[in-house]
């Protein structure tokens, strides 16, 4: 293997400043091939991994479709998404996959599990800022 890099190497195939970078990469290759036969891999518990799969998308449209085309236009509303910096959710299918790759340039996407998945009530409660003041008590009025 080090006669071929040398030979690559001299024949003017690989830059100079690639030589070092592809030489220190064979020689780890090698060694992390020779530990991982002697040692067994780290027993990794399903939770740290992994915990949930990713179900849905979260769409989000970060640019606005005013002068794009009708087909432009009528994708987003199929998406449900009427407004600059609204999120939707959907579900992983094909037709969704499809619709965000025709406006994938006006939207940003995520994969959540379905536990992150919020419904509209939800997304407006978080948003909402504390209230500024606690109730204490009940004072009882005589009158």
């Amino acid at each position: 293997m080090a006669s071929t890099l040398s030979r690559r190497c001299t024949s003017g195939i690989i830059a100079p400043s690639k030589r070092r970078l592809l030489a220190t990469s064979v020689s780890q290759s090698q060694t992390s091939t020779a530990s991982s036969s002697s040692a067994p891999p780290p027993n990794l518990s399903q939770s740290q991994t992994n915990p949930e799969p990713n179900t849905h998308y979260k769409i989000t449209l970060r640019r606005s479709a005013i002068a794009l085309a009708a087909p432009v236009k009528a994708t987003l509303v199929a998406l449900g998404i009427h407004r600059r910096m609204q999120t939707v959710y959907h579900a992983h299918s094909p037709a969704a996959a499809g619709m965000i790759l025709r406006v994938k340039e006006l939207v940003e996407v995520e994969n959540v599990p379905t536990s992150g998945v919020r419904t509209k009530e939800e997304m407006t409660r978080e948003r909402r800022p504390p209230r500024g003041y606690a109730v204490k008590g009940q004072r009882a009025l005589d009158i």
